[in-house]
């Protein structure tokens, strides 16, 4: 392979080996959030989720949209996820649960006060 090829590899994983994104990147799994979803579903501070996220959007990993005063951010492309769901499974983890988000508790965002809480956060 030519080292171009290799070099766009190598950041992609790079993007994608830091704690918070692949948290960040979990939890989108399940749908479109706003900041303070995250960083409540994370148990991390907005400014925190802020900065991982402008790191996934400058990667090309994610998409935001406007909605009164919240953004909300999803994942471009969910095969990303089958590389998440891979080194999840090399690690010996369970595998993610997907399907619809979940209210989270500590999340003001309009998702949160409609829907009843889960009651777990994302690892």
């Amino acid at each position: 392979m030519p080292g171009g090829e290799i070099g766009r590899q190598a950041t992609l994983l790079r993007t994608l080996s830091h704690p918070g994104r692949l948290g960040i990147v979990a939890v989108l799994g399940r749908g479109e959030a706003c900041v303070c979803h995250l960083a409540a579903a994370l148990g991390r501070s907005q400014p925190y989720v802020s900065q991982q996220l402008a790191i996934l959007r400058a990667a090309g990993f994610i998409t935001s949209r406007r909605e009164g005063t919240f953004t909300y951010y999803a994942l471009r492309d969910y095969a990303v996820l089958g590389i998440v769901d891979l080194a999840d499974r090399l690690a010996g983890n369970p595998p993610l649960s997907r399907g619809q988000p979940a209210a989270v508790s500590g999340c003001e965002c309009p998702a949160c006060r409609l829907a009843p809480v889960e009651g777990h956060r994302a690892q």
